[in-house]
């Protein structure tokens, strides 16, 4: 009777041994596939950078679009309309007309 009282706490006591081995690798497995599943490459940390840097990309993308519009504008301006033409020759390059004077504005630097 005692040898079969031993093999059964034998028996328990190597049951439980294995069922701690497990339980402690599942924990770690399932811990494993948390940190893969928020931190990995394809994780939820990497998709919230990758929407936001796509959210500011979009952002470059209006404003480029909206700059090229508007040069396209000034484009066609400078193709058709002569008084435009004109009034960037006086403004950017310091054009004149025939008998006009230019002069050029300093402003003085207060320290």
């Amino acid at each position: 009777m005692k040898k079969s009282l031993r093999k059964k706490s034998r028996a328990l006591v190597g049951s439980n041994f294995q069922k701690k081995i497990i339980r402690a690798l599942l924990f770690f497995g399932i811990t494993a596939l948390l940190i893969t599943f928020f931190f990995g490459d394809h994780g939820l940390y990497h998709l919230y950078t990758l929407r936001a840097e796509r959210k500011k990309i979009q952002k470059e993308i209006n404003f480029l679009r909206n700059q090229r519009t508007i040069l396209e504008d000034e484009k066609v301006r400078l193709k058709t309309d002569y008084k435009y033409i004109e009034e960037m020759a006086r403004e950017k390059y310091r054009m004149a007309k025939k008998g006009e004077k230019v002069f050029k504005v300093i402003e003085k630097e207060e320290n």
